[in-house]
């Protein structure tokens, strides 16, 4: 079974994106996948922006993107962009380090006028490092994302974004490299 793995680039722990990376390795993992999850605020900051790639936990990070068939990459828009922190932990890929790989790039905002940032601010840099294979990517108002009350980590998707985010899901599983 190809191995997948998300990258989640939000700074925050209780965010939209960070809950939205979540619930996609949740729904991933229920339909059979091996998944994992690289929630890029909990790797050590220092190491991270000076980018010693053999510090233990951004080596094990590192692995973890060379070993996946397929990569979900998830981000708040920032500056019509994705966040500083996924650019820092992207710089310290390899320039082929997403080769034969299949990616779905998810981003989160609080604005339409950011619903073709997936296109225009993350699939270059994805295609930059070799991906084999981007995916429409999918773009998620924050406002079409309530989060669990009591701090929990689940969420509730109004009933436009949710469709729009399992055909993403679906294309995305669909165009995986064959199992190994």
């Amino acid at each position: 079974m190809t191995p997948l793995l998300a990258i989640s680039g939000s700074p925050s722990a209780r965010s939209r994106t960070a809950a939205l990376t979540d619930h996609l390795v949740q729904r991933l993992s229920a339909a059979g996948l091996r998944t994992g999850h690289v929630r890029v605020r909990d790797l050590p900051a220092a190491e991270l922006l000076a980018g010693r790639t053999d510090a233990p936990a951004l080596r094990q990070a590192l692995d973890a993107v060379a070993a996946a068939g397929g990569v979900v990459i998830a981000t708040p828009v920032y500056k019509s962009a994705y966040s500083g922190l996924l650019k820092a932990f992207l710089d310290l890929l390899p320039p082929a380090g997403l080769a034969g790989k299949t990616v779905l790039p998810v981003m989160t905002g609080g604005s339409l006028a950011h619903a073709l940032a997936p296109d225009y601010a993350l699939r270059p840099v994805l295609m930059a490092l070799g991906a084999g294979h981007v995916v429409r990517g999918a773009f998620v108002l924050d406002r079409a994302i309530e989060l669990a009350d009591g701090g929990g980590t689940g969420l509730t998707l109004s009933p436009e974004a949710g469709p729009r985010l399992e055909r993403a899901v679906a294309d995305f599983v669909a165009a995986l490299p064959a199992k190994e």
